[in-house]
């Protein structure tokens, strides 16, 4: 979490240096009110132009940046984050470029007196004058799509299946502000820092919007497959998902997730891989129904349907130092843990490792096949049914493992659960960079 939160704040910070380096005397206070405008101006158009490409390259899913970001969770939260606040600072430019006209028709700001406008003897840099026109009134528009655009991806109420499709336009509203930005972007600028970083952006992220309008991915190619076997399993919720894949996949360890785009509307989904790679193109996916579509999978899916599987992807793969692990699967956070154990089977490991689960509904069948997966693994099972048990909480971790401070912990489940553990456990002084967590909230 700590490495996305660098990469944001470093954003941001190595934009306005560039900006400021660009153009060292902007911030000079002999400014009158309208030249401060210009400087905000460009201030918040570099930014925003720039955390804006920033997201839609992040948008295509680049696995090349998945080691240094913490896997492609960690980069669709930046995503999120980036685009956030491109919204904040383009509003901000807006407000910057409407507010003295608003205050001049209240009668709290006179017009300044403008001479007529000389236009520049470079054949260029003339070009670039003679577009502003077009460019501050096709950015206006490419703006206010960007904000309803936004809000309704950060809206949760609004369907999956029709976020997808709306969200990408989203690149096409980006390469508009991209025309906007050449064309108004100050033209001393184009040879110094900030003209170089942001051509450079915009043009990375002109490529990753024009791969979004084609549905083009930076990451791995999908794979299609066929639906081997479904089994409902009504207590607790879930359908499991048999997968047999029809090219080739390149394999996967456990821990990783993938998109799996299911018959319906639905698109392409993030689920965990519930199940080790044994070199048989099988797969297996275990999906609770937390929403309208993941309810309707029992009744939907049948034997013999086609699917698309795209990944693998993520860095949630038990890696470390530590002889010691604890694991901690809430519900259907379990998932991970299964194809670990399953990956142990064959292949035992030097490590000692607990596992907690804690269950809001208890299926004794299920409960049952973890049972055997553990023994099969070597691994210490703890089942916590809250019924029966309680909520597990921090003091029955340390005392069911006494050692804990040399453990690496591995949590998935609710992201609530996750904080409360992850807090608790850094106040008793585990280090941060010892608890690894999934930010499974891809929206």
């Amino acid at each position: 979490m700590r490495s996305i939160e660098r990469v944001f704040w470093g954003s941001l910070a190595l934009l306005f240096g560039v900006w400021w380096v660009t153009d060292p005397g902007a911030l000079s206070s002999q400014q009158n009110f309208f030249q401060w405008r210009d400087v905000l101006m460009q201030n918040t158009g570099v930014i925003g132009i720039g955390v804006m490409s920033l997201a839609m390259i992040l948008a295509v899913r680049p696995v090349v940046l998945e080691p240094w970001l913490g896997g492609l969770d960690k980069m669709f939260r930046l995503h999120k984050w980036l685009g956030i606040s491109g919204l904040v600072i383009s509003v901000s430019h807006w407000a910057i470029a409407k507010g003295p006209h608003w205050l001049i028709d209240l009668g709290l700001l006179t017009r300044p007196a403008r001479g007529p406008r000389v236009l520049p003897d470079a054949p260029v840099e003339r070009l670039f004058l003679q577009q502003r026109h077009l460019a501050e009134s096709v950015g206006e528009w490419a703006f206010y799509a960007a904000v309803v655009l936004i809000a309704l991806a950060l809206i949760k109420r609004f369907p999956y299946h029709r976020f997808v499709p709306v969200h990408k336009l989203l690149a096409a509203a980006y390469l508009v502000l991209v025309f906007h930005s050449v064309f108004l972007l100050k033209f001393s600028y184009w040879t110094g820092p900030a003209g170089i970083a942001v051509a450079l952006l915009m043009a990375l992220g002109s490529a990753a919007a024009v791969m979004s309008l084609l549905r083009r991915r930076a990451g791995r190619t999908p794979v299609a497959g066929h639906i081997v076997g479904v089994e409902h399993q009504p207590v607790v919720g879930v359908v499991a998902i048999d997968i047999e894949l029809d090219g080739n996949w390149p394999g996967h360890e456990a821990g990783h997730f993938a998109f799996l785009t299911l018959p319906g509307r639905e698109g392409a989904h993030p689920f965990t891989i519930a199940s080790a790679w044994q070199g048989d193109r099988r797969l297996r996916f275990i999906v609770k129904g937390l929403g309208d579509f993941t309810r309707r999978l029992p009744s939907l899916l049948k034997t013999g349907d086609a699917v698309k599987v795209e990944g693998p992807y993520g860095r949630f793969n038990f890696d470390g130092p530590a002889r010691r692990q604890i694991w901690i699967g809430g519900g259907i956070g379990i998932t991970p843990f299964i194809a670990r154990m399953q990956a142990l089977a064959g292949h035992r490991d030097w490590r000692i490792i607990d596992l907690f689960h804690t269950t809001a509904t208890y299926d004794a069948q299920a409960i049952g096949r973890l049972t055997h997966d553990a023994a099969q693994a070597g691994v210490r099972l703890h089942v916590l049914w809250d019924e029966r048990d309680g909520r597990l909480d921090l003091q029955r971790i340390t005392d069911e493992v006494p050692d804990w401070r040399q453990a690496d912990i591995w949590f998935c489940g609710p992201a609530g659960f996750g904080k409360a553990i992850k807090q608790g456990l850094a106040a008793m002084g585990l280090p941060e960079q010892r608890f690894h967590q999934e930010l499974f909230q891809m929206r």
